[in-house]
């Protein structure tokens, strides 16, 4: 094999997907493929897509498109297609785009080196690999991060046995199945080694967490043996159903010394008619039982959620109850998705489909409420003492970076912007919280203003 070869990748959609590229990453460098940041100049380019919806299907295809183009001008080797949208359309993708040299479903991300030397090989009768679902949960080990340094995403589960009505994940990411404990807490390790100080853990339902492997949830196990890991002093919570939640559960988000208390918390919806079409397999009332449960037991709780307006059927009054719903339960963060359509799900075959003028009023109706709260809820940090953990330097600005507090998942929710000496980027430093900018916070080193006063 030659070495040195350079390989490149983009990488879309959700945090998940992000792992699965930073594995098949990983795995060409420990054959020799060097990582370059551009595609230009690369032997092999990598798009990782993303096929949840259709927005996202067309900016996969936008960015495959432009890496064919790079190809037939000579700037690039090959174009690899993974991910989603090709375990979604395997082979059609090569007619529509026919400038793809291979095309790798989600499940064939392990044989990424293989695949990558068919191009230097020329093996050009063999242009798809699409592995049966994967009986166990695939290894995220010896992974070439392209976070910052101090963060990692942790996969802790692939797949999904939920049948929500709108979505079409199982699809193309097969039954819900968890890594072992022991599987979970060497990666973590692995990654602590590395550097990692944030830990995020990511699946596509957390709270079911060891339900397929163990015959019950098992997050709050999980958690408690990922505390012990040396280096990691930040655990945070990604997309939990609101089932599961068990007393251990919520006495060690409430008692942690590393899990966050901060909870993303994906609900879509507050309406029981809405929640039954969706096949949510939970009602307002449990959805708020659990919401008391949750600001009773965890101090300073920050909450994250997303919700979906414009489902087949929604009615006004409907619509009107959830924007009450996130009135009354003001959500620290959160997040409002339009209804899109998918080919080949239940909702598609639903009638009253919602026209998108209607649908994006409403959205833009709730995210302007949502800013209200937003706003008031970081004018409140002014003059709390928080510990931040620093990101990196601003351009351009002396003794400016930029940070985030528990309360900011990365690319989400906002970010602190911190003034100071001597700080470092990987660092969790005290602050106190000087100004609110919106969703953002000013804040300052309190080792710099020790040294003032």
């Amino acid at each position: 094999m030659k070495q040195h070869r350079t390989c490149a990748i983009v990488s879309l959609g959700c945090p998940k997907n992000l792992v699965d590229s930073e594995r098949m990453l990983g795995l060409l460098n420990l054959h020799g493929y060097q990582l370059q940041w551009e595609p230009e100049g690369a032997d092999v380019v990598i798009v990782n897509t993303c096929g949840f919806v259709e927005s996202a299907r067309q900016e996969s295809l936008e960015t495959i498109r432009e890496m064919v183009d790079l190809k037939e001008r000579g700037l690039v080797g090959g174009v690899i297609v993974a991910g989603c949208l090709a375990q979604r359309d395997q082979f059609r993708l090569l007619e529509e785009c026919p400038g793809i040299d291979q095309v790798v479903g989600v499940f064939g991300r392990e044989e990424i080196v293989q695949v990558a030397e068919r191009l230097s090989n020329s093996q050009a009768s063999e242009r798809g690999l699409f592995p049966p679902v994967a009986a166990k949960a695939l290894p995220d080990s010896d992974r070439l991060r392209i976070t910052l340094p101090h963060l990692a995403f942790l996969k802790i589960a692939e797949g999904c046995d939920r049948l929500c009505t709108f979505c079409s994940i199982p699809s193309m990411r097969g039954p819900y199945v968890s890594k072992p404990i022991e599987q979970v807490v060497a990666e973590a390790q692995q990654l602590a080694a590395d550097g990692v100080r944030e830990l995020i853990l990511v699946a596509q339902d957390t709270s079911f967490y060891g339900l397929d492997l163990y015959g019950r949830a098992e997050l709050a196990q999980l958690l408690l043996r990922l505390e012990e890991v040396p280096g990691v002093e930040w655990i945070r919570l990604m997309y939990l159903y609101p089932m599961h939640f068990t007393d251990e559960l919520l006495d060690i988000l409430g008692s942690s010394r590393k899990v966050l208390p901060y909870l993303d918390l994906p609900l879509q919806h507050a309406n029981d008619t809405i929640l039954r079409r969706m096949k949510r397999q939970v009602t307002r009332a449990q959805i708020e039982r659990l919401l008391d449960r949750l600001r009773g037991r965890i101090a300073n709780l920050v909450l994250r959620t997303t919700m979906l307006v414009g489902f087949p059927g929604e009615t006004e009054p409907q619509f009107e109850e959830l924007l009450d719903f996130m009135r009354r339960w003001r959500f620290e963060r959160l997040g409002v998705f339009t209804y899109s359509c998918e080919p080949n799900t239940p909702a598609a075959r639903l009638p009253d489909h919602i026209p998108s003028e209607i649908a994006q009023r409403r959205r833009d109706a709730l995210l302007a409420a949502q800013q209200e709260i937003a706003f008031a809820w970081s004018r409140s940090q002014i003059g709390k003492h928080l510990d931040v953990l620093v990101d990196r330097e601003l351009p351009g600005e002396k003794n400016v970076y930029l940070g985030r507090t528990y309360a900011d998942a990365p690319e989400v929710d906002g970010v602190v912007y911190v003034s100071g000496e001597g700080i470092q980027p990987g660092r969790i430093i005290p602050c106190e919280i000087v100004a609110a900018k919106n969703y953002d916070l000013i804040a300052a080193y309190a080792n710099s203003l020790a040294q003032r006063s």
